[in-house]
């Protein structure tokens, strides 16, 4: 009989088996049919039970069938022991699903690839640096000059594409509507072909669009917003929107599943690069990626070369224009740049790298909490596997070989860990979405794909095979080593069992340090980071990012800032180029007459007057600005012009070793080889800039120059954002042009850059205590079974005379010694990782005191209360009762 002929009858059994017992009894009515008596023919035939079962054999799988006896068993076994399975279920799951929520973040950030043609051929470019400004390691934002110089050098090379990065503005599909947020991208006109993407309707972007400035207003949406926002609706081709002052025709949407380039950011609309005519002729204004594809045959080293060289060229140009005071260091840091060519199969963006070691440290750390739990659930079935002996023991005697009780063993322990992934995976479904509403402000969310692949069904079934193993394997290969004679006469050896079990508590209590270690580190940070002075008062402050249409002379924005300080509730207003910690950064070169030029250059900002005063900035010396004050700048033929500025205090100790400034004069560079005088006018109060984590650098203010875009700082004296609609309604009605594009409190800023920190600190101590929970009922399991194997022991020594404080040292030596071992190995490996870590904490060192002895003290603080119900039942034995059941 076929192999399908017998799997199919697997599930015909009851009809298998009546058909057996007809041929049976159909070869005894033969034989009693030919004058044999009904005893004879019986013995004749032999065992009606061994034909049965080699039939059976024969018209079944007997592996399969063997199964499907230990499923059921299994169940049996499960029912039985409802305490412990349940113990086991839970722990698991929660482990499991932590574990499938982590992987399915990692998995839409960093490794799920773009629905593109040949994903592995695309790349991005980035280039290192030293970091001698406290940059990353490498910068991947460019500008739109050096895309057109790359594509040229490249030529047929490859294909080359620029991508800019996905900004939320306002879009209004109807003059009297509201403006609502759309995430928009500047492309390249070749971005759609070379990706190989197809239209869901319509048309996509082509090269033609992109050949001529603000030539084609033309847009392509996306399909998940054609659905969100329209429905489907195939009317929407021809339809016109407003962003600030531009119209756009909608021309097409993009297929299904391509959201962008940008893992974390879903893109709404699709705009030729072209129309983005204020960057295309500014160079330093890097908000593009640029990516290529290698050509046939072409590797990715020959597209690096020629880019390499071009870099090479151009820093040994601008190392001409450095004066002969330039550090050696500075220099050097010009000639390291190198030309990189990032995979970018998964897509690039600033999540990935701001989150891709924060996001493989929590999957390092729910790894450790699921060995933690493995560890815990062998431990109980360990315990469980030692009250069943002698059922193993009469097994083996009865002829179960060694292979068919770890199957046995080996099924319920698959059962187990079957539901716990059950029950792990709807965690994960429920926890996943909310790890990533963590990642980002409410008002700004990331928008991740977490729909269900074949990569995360993949991973359940191998975590499941993994868990089934890593906790089962060991009972059942200690189970199936059972001796008969010894388990069926009680002298099983059970110090080899003890040890068995007491080794797992010292690899649980190991794994449990380094997550509360970790832990530890993460809070730490959090909490002296978020602690950390600006410098300005940051509650009531709502910052207005508004286009004024064209450059205006700071009188005019100056205008529109003196009806807002009308608006009953504002206290103050003033004007900057950007907001303190947004993000934004402006650096310049600075030099002082007799010092030679410093390797980490200052920041610059441009404000109003009244900034100050609006961000409660101390002022120590000098004066504010006041109408008419000027910036250094340039003239005519690159004449250079003085100015007038305010700096800070790390200025004054970088630049004047913390003497007083004001009515001194600096040097500004304003050209590649023209320097502008500056005069300081006020010395202020040290306060953030761009990043919380950064020490405070040199900073320049100056006056606010002719502009075509600015930030309103506005002061309220209650809660910021309810007057938000009425400032942008006032912004609006001040002047032709004049449009808000977006509205923030500086309280918001402030939360972004603690997002990380948040995140570390809140999954990590989440993790901590479940491994902490883990770890305490694994010891009070452990305990409690020793008590309960050496309880005629301890009865007898009782019995003799035995102090309860000798009773307890009986019962827990050798436990303690294993949860010690795991404390010094599991902090061991704490400060090891400290070097892996370094770069995500905020000061703390791994070796101080307080970092290392909070994880010792509370996973101390746990053992105690873990072990005192198993001591307390140890020293109340009653031995005459004990002595009397044995």
């Amino acid at each position: 009989m076929s192999w399908i002929g017998r799997f199919r009858n697997q599930f015909r059994r009851t009809r298998i088996s009546s058909d057996l017992d007809e041929e049976l009894a159909a070869h005894l009515h033969e034989a009693i049919a030919r004058g044999r008596s009904a005893g004879e023919a019986r013995r004749a035939f032999g065992s009606e039970l061994l034909h049965r079962e080699r039939s059976q054999d024969i018209r079944l799988l007997p592996r399969l069938d063997a199964l499907t006896a230990d499923v059921v068993f299994a169940w049996r076994q499960l029912k039985k022991n409802r305490v412990v399975s349940a113990a086991a279920v839970l722990s698991l799951a929660l482990a499991i699903g932590a574990t499938t929520a982590a992987f399915r973040l990692v998995d839409a950030v960093l490794w799920r690839t773009l629905p593109v043609v040949a994903p592995e051929r695309l790349f991005f470019l980035a280039v290192s640096n030293s970091g001698a400004e406290g940059r990353l390691p490498y910068n991947e934002a460019f500008d739109y000059p050096t895309f057109r110089e790359y594509r040229q050098i490249l030529g047929d090379r490859a294909d080359v594409m620029l991508l800019g990065t996905p900004f939320r503005q306002g879009a209004m599909f109807d003059p009297s509507d509201e403006p609502e947020p759309v995430y928009r991208q500047f492309v390249s006109g070749n971005v759609f072909g070379v990706f190989g993407i197809q239209p869901a309707l319509g048309r996509l972007l082509a090269p033609n669009d992109d050949l001529k400035p603000g030539a084609h207003p033309v847009a392509v949406l996306s399909y998940d917003y054609w659905t969100r926002r329209f429905g489907r609706d195939p009317k929407v081709l021809g339809k016109t929107f407003h962003i600030v002052k531009d119209q756009y025709e909608i021309v097409g949407v993009a297929a299904r599943g391509f959201i962008g380039t940008e893992p974390g950011v879903v893109t709404d609309v699709f705009i030729p690069s072209m129309m983005n005519t204020q960057a295309l002729d500014s160079p330093g204004w890097s908000w593009f990626r640029i990516w290529v594809r290698p050509k046939a045959a072409i590797t990715p080293e020959q597209v690096r070369q020629p880019l390499q060289a071009a870099l090479m060229r151009e820093q040994q140009e601008r190392i001409k224009t450095l004066s002969s005071d330039t550090p050696k260091q500075a220099i050097d840091a010009y000639l390291s740049h190198a030309v990189n060519l990032l995979p970018a199969a998964s897509g690039a963006s600033d999540l990935q790298r701001g989150f891709r070691v924060p996001l493989l440290i929590l999957g390092v750390l729910v790894v450790l909490v699921l060995l933690v739990a493995c560890v815990n659930v062998g431990n109980l079935l360990a315990a469980q596997a030692a009250a069943r002996a002698r059922e193993m023991a009469l097994r083996v005697s009865i002829g179960a070989g060694r292979g068919r009780l770890i199957q046995m063993v080996l099924v319920e322990s698959a059962l187990l860990a079957i539901i716990a992934s059950a029950l792990g995976t709807l965690f994960a479904w429920w926890v996943a979405p909310r790890v990533v509403s963590m990642l980002a402000p409410a008002d700004d969310p990331v928008r991740l794909m977490l729909d269900v692949n074949w990569r995360a069904i993949g991973f359940g079934v191998a975590l499941t095979a993994a868990v089934t193993f890593l906790f089962g394997l060991a009972p059942a290969l200690r189970a199936s080593s059972v001796k008969p004679m010894n388990a069926l006469k009680g002298g099983e050896d059970l110090h080899t069992r003890r040890r068995l079990m007491s080794g797992l508590v010292a690899a649980q209590m190991a794994f449990c340090v380094l997550v509360l270690f970790v832990a530890g580190l993460f809070v730490t940070t959090f909490e002296r980071l978020s602690n950390r002075p600006l410098g300005f008062s940051q509650k009531g402050i709502l910052l207005l990012e508004t286009d004024f249409g064209a450059k205006r002379p700071p009188a005019v924005p100056m205008q529109v800032a003196e009806r807002l300080r009308r608006i009953s509730g504002v206290e103050a207003v003033s004007l900057a180029g950007w907001g303190l910690l947004s993000g934004n950064g402006w650096i310049g070169t600075v030099r002082v007459a007799g010092r030679p030029i410093e390797v980490l250059s200052p920041y610059f900002l441009d404000v109003s007057p009244g900034f100050f005063e609006t961000m409660r900035i101390g002022l120590i010396g000098g004066r504010d600005f006041r109408a008419g004050d000027g910036a250094p700048h340039l003239e005519g033929r690159n004449q250079p012009v003085g100015g007038v500025g305010i700096v800070n205090e790390a200025f004054a100790r970088t630049y004047f070793d913390g003497q007083n400034p004001v009515g001194r004069s600096v040097d500004v560079r304003q050209g590649k080889d023209l320097n502008a005088p500056l005069e300081i006018v006020g010395y202020v109060r040290d306060a953030s800039y761009r990043n919380l984590r950064e020490p405070i650098r040199p900073t320049v203010y100056f006056p606010m120059a002719d502009k075509a875009g600015g930030t309103f700082i506005v002061r309220t004296a209650n809660d910021s954002l309810t007057l938000a609609p009425l400032l942008r309604r006032e912004v609006s009605q001040a002047g032709s042009g004049f449009h808000v594009r977006g509205i923030d409190t500086q309280s918001s800023l402030v939360r972004r850059q603690l997002i990380r920190e948040r995140l570390l600190a809140t999954l990590s101590m989440f993790f901590a205590t479940v491994a902490l929970a883990l770890a305490a009922i694994g010891l009070y399991g452990v305990l409690n079974y020793s008590v309960v194997q050496q309880r005629r022991e301890i009865g007898i020594r009782l019995a003799l005379g035995a102090r309860s404080a000798h009773v307890v040292r009986r019962v827990t030596a050798g436990i303690f010694g294993m949860v010690f071992l795991g404390l010094a190995i599991g902090l061991a490996l704490g400060l090891a990782s400290g070097r892996f870590l370094e770069a995500l904490l905020f000061g703390v060192k791994t070796n101080d005191l307080s970092v290392v002895a909070a994880p010792i003290l509370t996973l101390l603080c746990a053992v105690v209360l873990a072990a005192l119900p198993p001591v307390i039942r140890a020293v109340r034995i009653d031995p005459a009762q004990t002595l009397r059941s044995e």
